[in-house]
């Protein structure tokens, strides 16, 4: 058996439930992932996702529509569970023969996952621990992701290699399991597959090719950072929670620090109400990516990445992102095999 027909095994199941030649996911980036984005990893043989969890039903039937336009392979749609309007997106994504839908954002409820399946869609969720995963299994959910504190964006506490440890053996004899977060080379993907995982989720990487329509500043700037310059937000005050976000850091970063105090202070001085101050926290952010994707704000603007974005050095197609994960990972495979032959 060769190198190639070992990776084609290893995540055979993975490629099977998304329906690619290879299970990579694209992790859905808001303001990032749109129709072009998507299409172009579908179309390299990966698993293209939108994101259109923010996005209000009329709009993410247009995206649908022009990703299908783009693409005819599988693609799948992220929907945020928080959205007032989840169950009429739910529908939308039905309505255009959406094959599989990831809630993100959120645990799901359970009847949210029976109207997706109900509907003909496969449902993947995340899980940040052992117990929540059993949950969504319970729920009905057909995959699993695991995404570690290494990813851009909100983050939760633990890190990718820790989830995978915990989660792997429990769960991926159960339902397929795609390992999120840090993942920068073939050889790291080639690590958790062996670790029983049926795939993988990149986000950071794609970010940096010919086909994402992200700013070319908004680009340059992941060009030049390092692993150490991708930090996650602090929560200054446990009265006015703060999901972590992991973003290269610039004034845009600091200003929020300042914020959170600012309102705090305003809270503590009575000058506002605690809910009020939660809001005016939460909204900061609100915009402030559209800034920095669209605009080329990346004073100002939120620069989410992970910090695989160590391993993004130029700007690459999508297929040529993707074949490097796979000859890599094939390479990787051929190292272990020697070392088994020795």
């Amino acid at each position: 058996m060769t190198q190639k027909e070992v990776l084609e095994k290893l995540w055979k199941r993975g490629c099977e439930f998304l329906g690619t030649e290879k299970a990579i996911l694209g992790g859905a980036m808001s303001w990032i992932s749109d129709s072009d984005l998507v299409a172009a990893i579908s179309e390299a043989g990966g698993f293209g996702v939108l994101a259109g969890g923010a996005l209000p039903p009329e709009l993410l039937d247009k995206w649908i529509k022009d990703t299908q336009s783009k693409t005819k392979k599988p693609f799948g749609v992220n929907l945020i569970t928080m959205h007032t309007a989840l169950d009429t997106l739910i529908d939308v994504c039905a309505n255009n023969k959406v094959s599989h839908v990831v809630f993100a954002g959120g645990l799901p409820k359970t009847e949210s996952i029976a109207k997706a399946k109900s509907l003909g869609m496969k449902v993947m969720c995340f899980a940040p621990a052992t117990i929540i995963g059993k949950r969504m299994i319970k729920a009905g959910t057909d995959a699993l992701i695991i995404e570690g504190h290494e990813a851009g964006g909100h983050i939760g506490p633990v890190s990718t290699t820790i989830l995978a440890q915990e989660i792997l053996p429990a769960l991926s004899q159960q339902v397929p399991v795609f390992v999120a977060g840090g993942i920068g080379t073939g050889k790291m993907m080639a690590s958790y597959l062996m670790l029983g995982a049926s795939g993988v989720q990149v986000g950071t990487r794609f970010v940096c090719t010919h086909e994402c329509n992200a700013h070319a500043k908004f680009k340059e700037i992941f060009i030049k950072s390092s692993a150490r310059d991708a930090m996650p937000t602090v929560q200054v005050d446990p009265r006015f929670p703060v999901i972590p976000v992991r973003a290269i850091t610039n004034e845009g970063s600091r200003k929020f620090m300042e914020i959170q105090t600012e309102i705090v202070n305003k809270y503590k001085n009575g000058e506002i109400e605690l809910k009020e101050g939660q809001l005016q926290i939460e909204s900061f952010w609100m915009g402030s990516l559209r800034r920095a994707v669209v605009e080329g704000d990346i004073e100002t603007g939120s620069l989410m990445a992970g910090q695989s974005v160590e391993f993004v050095k130029k700007e690459m197609s999508v297929k040529e992102v993707i074949d490097e994960l796979t000859d890599d990972a094939i390479a990787e495979l051929k190292f272990y095999d020697g070392l088994l032959a020795k």
